[in-house]
This record gives structure tokens, sequence and C-alpha cells, in this order.
């Protein structure tokens, strides 16, 4: 198989699972960010106790569409994101392993992983700030709501600059670098580990005939929890300087340092670990539908490149 017949699939399948990724968990994603930008300084929010009393207020305050905040922002960029990772993330480990007959490391798989999420991050900023904004839109909130991707990138260009279009790119490139190299090298070598135990109790040499859907909902699920855990104030970080300034143009936070001091001052560690509970909830069974899809649809399109 060449390699840009390799690249298109991958690409093609980590697209799929984007799109089918958010479609299921968005409600959950609506929430994390909520409760991610809530103080408790702030009174243009709803208070929201819990998860399933935010899902709650949201719905009889704002119906189905306030769940869905934000939603086509969301497609794109996860699409977009997922797509661009499993294209990158191919190709520098195609790069790597040139001249190499042995497996790659796990150095060369974190090293893989880390430089796919820092392209990902540089291209796909702008829709995930337009993603948050839409997201926080509520009636409590004085801001004149965007009325879509065009009407925020139109706004947010006349008042604020393009330079806002990459706000909260710092915290979010560290977040993306480190949190796909943990996700990708924790995925990497548990699904070696499980093909080596599976092939030496079925004596079979393809790795797609011995893993099946629940062996890949085990994986993601299992390296995702750990990318979580440790890369979670970056999200609460980029998310809080995202927001969109005031009526007077006054930004809720300067810039992401603001943002750390003032979120350890008024909340401690607490503050950085805000919506984690909607975030595991979407993100563990998120992953899991991701890694199934993205292997299965690229056990469909194997065949289909055969054929031809």
């Amino acid at each position: 198989m060449s390699q840009s017949e390799r690249q298109w699939e991958t690409a093609t399948a980590g697209a799929v699972a984007g799109f089918t990724t958010v479609a299921a968990m968005y409600p959950l994603d609506i929430v994390r960010t909520r409760f991610q930008v809530n103080d408790g300084r702030i009174t243009n929010f709803p208070t929201y106790k819990n998860t399933a009393h935010a899902i709650f207020t949201i719905t009889r305050l704002e119906g189905l569409r306030g769940l869905y905040a934000g939603f086509l922002p969301a497609v794109l960029g996860s699409t977009v994101s997922w797509s661009l990772y499993f294209f990158f993330y191919g190709r520098a480990k195609q790069r790597y392993s040139k001249n190499r007959e042995e497996k790659l490391s796990s150095g060369l798989h974190l090293a893989s992983a880390a430089e796919a999420g820092a392209l990902v991050s540089l291209c796909t900023n702008p829709i995930w700030l337009i993603k948050t904004r839409m997201q926080l839109q509520n009636p409590l909130n004085q801001n004149r709501p965007y009325a879509g991707i065009y009407d925020a990138i139109r706004t947010i260009l006349r008042e604020e600059g393009w330079t806002a279009l990459y706000k909260g790119l710092g915290p979010g490139l560290l977040m993306q670098v480190s949190h796909g190299a943990i996700q990708f090298t924790a995925y990497e070598e548990l699904r070696r580990i499980m093909v080596d135990y599976k092939a030496r109790k079925q004596k079979s040499e393809s790795a797609s005939n011995l893993l099946n859907s629940f062996d890949y909902a085990v994986l993601g699920g299992s390296s995702k929890i750990a990318a979580i855990l440790i890369t979670y104030p970056f999200q609460v970080i980029r998310t809080r300087t995202q927001q969109r300034p005031s009526d007077e143009g006054i930004p809720r936070y300067m810039n992401s340092w603001h943002v750390v001091k003032e979120t350890a001052r008024f909340e401690g560690l607490r503050g950085f670990y805000k919506g984690i509970t909607p975030n595991l909830l979407k993100n563990i069974p998120a992953s899991s539908i991701t890694f199934i899809v993205y292997e299965n649809v690229l056990k469909l399109l194997r065949p289909v490149r055969k054929s031809d």
C-alpha cells in the first residue's frame, strides 16, 4: 500500500470518527464549558449544582437548542481536528519509521503525537474560540449573540481584530500536544500489549482480526482517562481566556497568565478542575466511540482499496 493511500484512509477514518463523537456527546460539552468559566464571581451565567441539574436547567430555560449551541463549529472543528490529527500522526510515524525494521518505540510514538497535536492546534484555534463563545451564549448574557460562524468571525474581526481568533492558543498548544501525546502513546502501547497477548492465544498474525469493537472501546477509554487527568487545567485556562469581552470591550481575563493567577487566588486547585465530571462523562465514551469508528472505517476502506 502506498503512503498516499494510507494517509487518505487515516484522514477519512478520523473525520468520520470525529463527527460521530461530537454528535453523540455534545450536550455534555455544553455543560463542561459553562462549568469551566463559572468562577463564582460572574452574574451573567445561571448557577448549576451538578451535571444533571445543568442539563435540566439549560433545557428548561433555552430548550433543546441550548444544549446544541455552537454545534456547527463543534462538528467542523472536531471533524477537521481528528482528520488532521490522524493524518499528521500517520505522516509523522511513517517518517520516523523509515529505514527501521523494528516497531516504533514509545518515545517516537510520543513525538509523533506531539507533532500532530501542535499542527492541529495552530490550524483549528479560531474554530474552537467561536465554538466556546457560542456555547456560553445564554439568556442572562447581555452581548448580542452570534447568529452563526460567519457572523461570529465578522463580529470578532470588527470588534477585536484578527489576533482575537487566536486567544487561548498558548494553553491550547500545551493541552493539544501533551493530551494527544499521552492519549495516543497510551493507546498504542495498550493496543500492542493486547495484540501480543491475543496473538499468543490465537496464533494469528493480523491485528485487525484480533481486536474487536469492545477491545477498541476499552483501549480508547483507558488512554483518555490518563490524558484528561493530567492536561485538564490547560483546557480550563483556554476556555476562560476565550470568553467574549463585555459590551464595553473589556475582557474577563487579559491573558492566560491572568487566568492562572486569578483562578489560583480565588478558587485554588479545585478551580482548575471545574467541569471535569461532565468532561469525563463525555470524553471517556466519546474516545471509545472515536476509536471504534476509526478502526472499523479503516477495515471498510481496505477492501475497497484492494478491489480497486
